[in-house]
Parts: C-alpha cells; sequence; structure tokens
C-alpha cells in the first residue's frame, strides 16, 4: 500500500514532466487494512495526468466476471475505446448489471469480507513468525504475503536441493501439497507469493504442511 505521502512524492516527479502520465492500478481499493485510501488523481495537480485502473474481481468478490474500468482524461478514454473496440468485443449484460449493482450499492458486504481478510492476514503472520528461517512482511492491504525464503536455498532434503524461488514452490507443491507462486514473477527471487484468499482452516492447514515440508530440509 502506498501512503498519501509516497503518493504525493511520485506526484511531484511527474508534475515536472508535461508528457509523464500515470497508471494507478486501485483495484485492491476496498481490500486495505490502514483505513486510509488515497487516489493518485485525488491529489492536486494529478487529475488531469492519471489513468485509474479498476475492476470487480477483488473488492466485491467478482473473480472471473471479467468487468472492469479506467477514469482517465476523455482524450485517452477515447484512445483506448477505439482500441478496445478493435480487438475485443463487449462484457455480457449480466456481468455489467452486477457490477453496476455492486458500484452503487450497498458496501458493508465487501467491509465485512475485508475484516474477515485482516482476520485471516493475522492468522497466516503469526503461523509464518513460528516457521524458522523465514522473513514475513506485514500485509497493510490485498490478500498476499511475500515472504522471503531465502534461508532455504542450498539446503536439501536428500532428494530435492532448494537452489531457488522455483525450486523452493515446486518442492511445497510435491512435498506438502501448497501452491505458491516464485517471487521471480513479482521482481524478487528470494520470496514467493502466498495467497490467503481461503478459509481458515485450510489456511492453518496449508500452513501447518508448509513449516513439516521445510522441516526435512537440511
Amino acid at each position: 500500500m502506498f501512503t498519501k505521502e509516497e503518493l504525493e512524492a511520485i506526484a511531484a516527479v511527474v508534475l515536472k514532466h508535461p508528457n509523464l502520465l500515470v497508471i494507478s492500478d486501485e483495484i485492491y481499493e476496498h481490500i486495505n487494512f490502514t483505513g486510509d485510501q488515497t487516489s493518485m488523481a485525488s491529489l492536486p495537480g494529478m487529475f488531469e495526468r492519471t489513468i485509474t485502473v479498476n475492476g470487480f474481481a477483488k473488492g466485491f468478490a467478482m473473480t472471473g466476471w471479467r468487468v472492469g474500468y479506467i477514469a482517465a482524461p476523455k482524450w485517452i478514454a477515447d484512445g483506448c475505446n477505439k482500441v478496445q473496440g478493435q480487438i475485443t468485443s463487449a462484457n455480457c449484460s449480466i456481468a455489467q448489471r452486477a457490477a453496476y449493482a455492486a458500484i452503487t450499492g450497498d458496501i458493508t458486504p465487501t467491509q465485512e469480507m475485508v475484516q474477515q481478510y485482516r482476520h485471516r492476514r493475522d492468522i497466516v503472520y503469526n503461523l509464518l513468525e513460528e516457521i524458522p528461517g523465514i522473513k514475513a512482511n506485514y500485509p497493510q492491504g490485498a490478500f498476499y504475503f511475500f515472504p522471503d525464503v531465502s534461508y532455504y536455498y542450498g539446503k536439501s532434503d536428500g532428494q530435492a536441493t532448494i537452489k531457488n524461488g522455483d525450486d523452493f514452490c515446486l518442492y511445497m507443491l510435491e512435498k506438502a501439497h501448497v501452491s505458491l507462486v516464485p517471487g521471480g514473477a513479482f521482481g524478487e527471487e528470494n520470496c514467493v507469493r502466498l495467497s490467503y484468499a481461503a478459509s481458515e482452516n485450510d489456511l492453518v492447514e496449508a500452513m501447518k504442511r508448509i513449516r513439516e515440508a521445510l522441516l526435512n530440509l537440511k
């Protein structure tokens, strides 16, 4: 989560360059545990310099409905519309009506969902903290951890040797039957991505399996 101060620092750089625009992905705006969400376009001078990208998959649990939108200066939106009109057809009317209901309706279900995510974050964080060698971040939003697992690089169970994040994730898949995503895809080879968008019972079981599998690495 970028703080307002961090966004203001980015905006200060952008405003020095007349031809520079910001694409701000705000799809996790509602899954925010800080209570303070700032949109880049709301900052002074940034309204006409920001393309806000958003959708319904996260905050309204509409994964798979494939409905999204941008908010941008009209000349940019018009250009996007020209390109979009040539490469894909419109979303179905059912999904559009559902999206309309989500964005204009009662936000209480989303708020209740966020509270559940906050609770699951704390459960997984505490369990990660109990695993030797893993350095866990404390997410301020969304539903992922990005722990540093490089402590286990170079270790082996006698059959498999963990050399990098890809090996770590494959080892977890084969030995613990837990699916993780290598951090290299997100810019950090020493980390893996762990989603806690699952039931509390499944998360506790998954963390137990991860811990037990790592105990076999020497």
